[in-house]
């Protein structure tokens, strides 16, 4: 197995003492944005897996619709990332 040579952690701790990959985030061509993707993209920021830029360029995202993912999770949890919770949590 070739381990390819990548900037920054390959994994980092989260505070429920799991952990999180480079390997549990969502593939860069990814279209469809469930909840859970926006979560993981949103962690892997928050504990320094990626920095903001690397995931903005990764996943083609404007830094304003990342904020808006992150402010929904600081205020609602990850629940506010579902596309049926929008208007509950607007």
């Amino acid at each position: 197995m070739h381990i390819r040579k990548v900037r920054g952690p390959r994994t980092v701790q989260l505070p429920d003492c799991g952990y999180l990959s480079r390997g549990d985030l969502p593939l860069p061509n990814t279209k469809r944005w469930v909840a859970s993707r926006k979560a993981a993209v949103v962690k892997a920021v928050r504990f320094g897996l990626i920095s903001l830029e690397e995931a903005c360029s990764l996943y083609d995202l404007t830094q304003d619709e990342y904020r808006n993912w992150q402010t929904a999770v600081d205020r609602h949890g990850e629940s506010a990332l579902r596309a049926t919770a929008l208007k509950r949590y607007s």
